[in-house]
């Protein structure tokens, strides 16, 4: 090979890495973020499994109900899977279902990062239009190590916080029977919060 031939393939790799660094850095601005938790992934992450009902699957199915909706009322949303872009946005919101080791354990909670100062706050709302409809157990404030160290605090900058909703859990059969016919409702649900949170 030549010196010619060789200096052309490194400067061809050296552009293809400004491209993709260029593309991979680029900051989303949008009104709302939306995360189907674990939504692309294929290994490591990819979320809770009950039988044939997949985490990852009701995530991106929520999410989609909830963009919709929002859509319709003339929103601004930016739908996303499990790889968070850099962003700005008045609010961000991350769709999941629990799971556990031992079924019908856990339930419905809200991670936030405690370091917003309106997180908290906006967290409440959410709790308050949910715990009510939601006839099993309700989890403390999910802020563990774990979610403490959710990439997507560090990605997105939110008016109003980033919440990480835990809408039930999926490894629990009774939690699925109450769960699946009423996905759209509990979309629905997200979405109404979502827009009173926007409303001046």
């Amino acid at each position: 090979m030549s010196v010619k031939s060789v200096l052309n393939t490194i400067i061809l790799g050296l552009v293809g890495l400004l491209i993709y660094a260029i593309a991979t850095s680029r900051v989303v601005n949008t009104t709302v973020l939306l995360q189907a938790g674990h939504e692309g992934r294929s290994k490591g992450n990819i979320g809770s499994i009950n039988g044939k009902y997949r985490e990852s699957e009701w995530n991106t199915r929520i999410t989609k109900m909830i963009e919709q909706e929002l859509k319709k009322e003339g929103i601004e949303v930016t739908r996303v899977g499990a790889s968070i872009p850099v962003a700005n946005a008045r609010i961000a919101v991350a769709v999941h279902f629990d799971g556990a080791t031992t079924p019908c354990s856990t339930g419905a909670s809200i991670g936030y990062d405690q370091e917003h100062p309106l997180a908290k706050k906006t967290a409440q709302h959410w709790k308050d239009r949910y715990q009510p409809y939601f006839p099993f157990q309700w989890h403390q404030d999910n802020y563990t190590k774990n979610l403490s160290d959710y990439y997507g605090f560090n990605r997105v900058h939110s008016e109003k916080g980033f919440l990480v909703l835990e809408l039930g859990e999926i490894t629990c059969d009774e939690q699925v029977a109450w769960l699946e016919p009423r996905l759209e409702l509990i979309a629905t649900r997200v979405a109404d919060f979502i827009l009173e949170e926007l409303d001046p």
